[in-house]
C-alpha cells in the first residue's frame, strides 16, 4: 500500500467546489436544497393564506394584499434564518479548527493517540497501524483535517451564508407568487371571477409537483415520490386553512 495515498490529493473545500459546480437543470447543485425548501415553503404557505381568504369568502384586493405580504415578510424571516444557520455553521467550523490546531501544536503526544485510535478501529494494525500513524502526523494540515472529519465529523462547507440566504429568498418569492397568479391577473366578469380559486389550485399544483421532483434529487428519493409527498403536504395545508377560514367566517356572522 502507498501510504502517501492516505494523503487527500485535494482538501475537503477544494473537493466541496468540484461538486459544487455541477448543475441540475439551471441550478448549482451545491444550493438546489434551498430553492427546492424555500420554494415548498412559498408556494404552501402563500396557498394556505389564499385558501383561508377564498373559505372566508374575502374579496379578491384581500387575497392579493394578504398573499403579498405574506410572501414578502414570511420570505424575508426564513432567509435571514437561513443566513444565520449558515453562518453559524461556518463559524463553528473554524472555531472547532483552530482548537484542533492548538492541540496539535499543545497535546501533541494525546492527538497522536487519537489518530492511531482512529485507524485501530478502521483495522489498521501493527507496523502498517504506525506507518499511517506517522505519514498523516507528518503534515500539520492533514492531521488537523483528519481530525475534523475523522474525530468530529465535521466538514466543511462552501456555501456563502449570502447566497443560501439570496436562494432562499429568491425561490420563495418566485415559486410562492405562483398561487397568486390567477388573482394578479384576473380578467373580468363574474364566471372568471368564481374559478380564480380553482386556477389558483392548478398552477400550485404544477409548481408543487416542479419543486417536489427537485426534492427528490436533493433526497435521492423516487421522483413520483416526491411529488407525491410536497403535493399532499401541501393539499394538506390549503384544506386546513380552507377550513379554518370558513369556520371564522360563519362564526364571525353569527355574532
Amino acid at each position: 500500500m502507498n501510504l502517501n495515498s492516505l494523503k487527500p490529493t485535494q482538501s475537503p473545500l477544494e473537493e466541496t467546489k468540484l461538486h459544487s459546480s455541477q448543475k441540475v437543470l439551471f441550478f448549482n447543485k451545491d444550493y438546489i436544497s434551498e430553492f427546492v425548501y424555500g420554494g415548498i415553503d412559498g408556494a404552501i404557505t402563500t396557498f394556505a393564506v389564499v385558501a383561508g381568504a377564498e373559505g372566508a369568502s374575502l374579496g379578491i384586493q384581500v387575497v392579493v394584499i394578504l398573499g403579498l405580504a405574506n410572501l414578502i415578510a414570511d420570505g424575508f424571516s426564513m432567509s435571514v434564518g437561513n443566513f444565520f444557520s449558515t453562518k453559524a455553521e461556518r463559524d463553528s467550523f473554524e472555531r472547532h479548527k483552530q482548537v484542533e490546531y492548538w492541540e496539535v501544536e499543545n497535546l501533541r503526544e494525546k492527538e497522536v493517540q487519537e489518530i492511531r485510535d482512529i485507524y485501530a478501529s478502521k483495522g489498521f494494525e501493527g507496523e502498517l497501524l504506525e506507518q499511517v500513524v506517522e505519514v498523516i502526523t507528518a503534515d500539520k494540515d492533514v492531521w488537523v483535517d483528519t481530525m475534523m472529519k475523522e474525530e468530529l465529523e465535521m466538514t466543511k462547507s462552501n456555501k456563502a451564508p449570502y447566497k443560501t440566504a439570496g436562494m432562499t429568498f429568491f425561490s420563495f418569492v418566485i415559486v410562492g407568487s405562483v398561487p397568486l397568479l390567477s388573482y394578479l391577473f384576473t380578467g373580468t366578469g363574474p364566471s372568471i371571477q368564481e374559478d380564480l380559486f380553482l386556477y389558483s389550485c392548478i398552477l400550485t399544483g404544477v409548481a408543487l409537483a416542479f419543486i417536489g421532483s427537485l426534492k427528490s434529487i436533493v433526497t435521492e428519493k423516487n421522483v413520483f415520490f416526491g411529488i407525491f409527498e410536497t403535493l399532499l403536504l401541501g393539499g394538506l395545508a390549503a384544506f386546513l386553512a380552507y377550513f379554518v377560514g370558513d369556520v371564522l367566517e360563519k362564526t364571525f356572522m353569527a355574532l
